[in-house]
């Protein structure tokens, strides 16, 4: 496979002409080091937090159900609207980027996290808590792509795969914080103190942000900066298509669409259900393979940031790879007779989805590597959307398959009904990996 150049950092040494689509974007290249990693600590905090408040749910789907008297639809709805809120603002927060940089996106993003979730906190019915999730998803949405520009501008473009996968990485112990603290916290002191209690974080994180953080080192000036010296700024359309039209942009969306949400939709709400309904498994137990599933993640991150630093060559084998066991893995799963898999088996097929979110980062990096730090905001945007989009159709079939084969409600979920259910993974599996493989030969081309 041809591997394109990394473009994502061009020193002003050789600078494009005013004609070219391409701006510089910086005065020297980023120099990495102590302060570099300061910075990134200080944007991945925000990751963390934000990671905290969108797995929240997914310890607490059982209990919800039962404050708001709602059904397997309803409850889906929560994580579904988080989730599109979360994808529908991905390209605007990369234009937010883009034009302010990724400090004040940042800081708004926090605001936005602590509201949303100290208003579900003191929700008592579903209306109110559903647009508390909905402001939820917003401040979420604006801290992942913003973690990914201050690495751009902190680190050497080579190191910027390992950084990524870095921050996927560092962001699942945020997951951990949920699966191992929080719903403990939840059976003890209830769901007001528990939200509460996590919305308050909001302040010490924002306090580090506006006192810790730079948008740039001073031997790096923001791209905005320079290129406003060279030529007006691109309109938002303009922008926007200039990264649409790019195949590895398209390519980066498929990709993550397709690796992320098996693994998205079973953190985020359907895991527990279905371990503790369907597969008769006590919460602790279920806990421990929430806990396994965060693990994996992790050490995913780890082994394939390390990899792809080396070689960008990588990049789709990993992405077919996984996409292969995840399907094999659901399909031994599903179709084990009786529907009650072995914990083995069951362990396999959390560690396998453990793999999807470190391989969805590979989508982001197709996007950085193919697309100038002008518009790597609007890009990252686009791509991000992508597996968040794979797991709101994902959490609302599953739904509306519950409700269609266990009609009396969650007490009556057996495993025949989410062996049902969660077949439905397959549509958008088969969906994604088509598109994977047709774009694929564009980029080669």
């Amino acid at each position: 496979m041809t591997v394109e150049p990394d473009r994502s950092v061009r020193p002003l040494s050789a600078p494009a002409p005013r004609s070219s689509v391409e701006s510089p974007a910086s005065v020297a290249s980023p120099p990495g080091g102590r302060a570099a990693w300061l910075a990134w600590s200080v944007g991945v905090s925000v990751y963390v937090l934000a990671v905290i408040h969108r797995t929240s749910l997914g310890v607490a789907g059982l209990d919800a159900a039962e404050r708001f008297g709602i059904g397997a639809s309803a409850l889906s709805t929560f994580s579904i609207l988080q989730v599109l809120v979360y994808a529908a603002m991905q390209v605007p927060v990369g234009l937010l980027v883009d034009r302010f940089g990724p400090r004040r996106v940042l800081l708004l993003g926090v605001l936005l996290l602590s509201t949303g979730q100290l208003a579900f906190a003191f929700s008592s019915s579903f209306a109110p808590a559903l647009a508390s999730r909905a402001v939820l998803g917003c401040g979420d949405a604006m801290t992942f792509i913003s973690v990914l520009r201050i690495a751009a501008r902190w680190f050497p473009a080579a190191k910027n795969p390992f950084v990524a996968q870095l921050t996927g990485l560092v962001g699942m112990g945020g997951n951990l914080v949920t699966t191992v603290v929080l719903a403990q916290v939840l059976h003890s002191e209830g769901w007001t103190p528990t939200f509460a209690a996590i919305a308050l974080l909001g302040v010490a994180v924002f306090s580090l942000v506006a006192l810790l953080l730079k948008d740039a080192p001073a031997v790096v000036r923001p791209v905005e900066q320079v290129a406003g010296q060279h030529r007006p700024r691109t309109g938002i359309g303009q922008q926007i298509r200039a990264c649409w039209q790019e195949p590895g942009t398209r390519l980066g969306l498929w990709v993550h669409f397709t690796t992320q949400f098996p693994g998205n939709a079973f953190g985020l709400l359907w895991g527990l259900p279905y371990l503790v309904e369907a597969q008769g498994m006590s919460r602790a137990g279920a806990g421990g393979l929430l806990t396994l599933l965060v693990l994996s993640n992790m050490t995913f991150g780890f082994v394939f940031g390390r990899v792809l630093s080396v070689s960008a060559r990588a990049r789709m084998p990993i992405v077919l790879t996984v996409i292969t066991a995840t399907a094999l893995g659901w399909a031994l799963v599903l179709a084990w007779p009786g529907g009650h898999p072995p914990v083995w088996l069951l362990a396999g097929i959390v560690v396998v989805m453990g793999s999807n979110g470190p391989a969805s980062l590979v989508g982001l990096d197709y996007a950085r590597a193919r697309n100038p730090v002008e518009r790597l905001g609007t890009a990252s945007g686009i791509v991000n959307m992508g597996g968040f989009i794979g797991t709101m159709i994902t959490l609302f079939g599953i739904g509306v398959l519950l409700d269609a084969l266990a009609p009396a409600g969650a007490e009556t979920y057996s495993a025949a009904a989410f062996r049902w259910a969660f077949c439905w993974q397959y549509v958008p599996l088969a969906v994604g990996t088509a598109m994977i493989l047709r774009l694929r030969r564009k980029v080669i081309a």
